[in-house]
């Protein structure tokens, strides 16, 4: 028998996800203001790349977030 579908804490868990994937473009952007004179400009560019990709998703998961609460 499947398990009842249980979306009682959706809009938790997107919220959470929402708070450490803007803690993780904090990070790199930290990492990057004390270190990008340090790393080759193609590692900069991955970084800032990724974060961009973060900004899209966090978008995307606020969305869903308003859909949930």
């Amino acid at each position: 028998m499947a398990k009842p579908d249980d979306r009682s804490d959706n809009a938790e868990k997107i919220k959470t996800a929402i708070i450490n994937t803007q803690d993780n473009i904090n990070e790199t952007n930290d990492y990057l203001a004390e270190h990008a004179q340090e790393i080759s400009g193609q590692e900069v560019h991955n970084l800032q790349h990724k974060n961009a990709k973060r900004e899209r998703a966090i978008e995307g998961m606020r969305e869903e977030y308003e859909d949930e609460k």
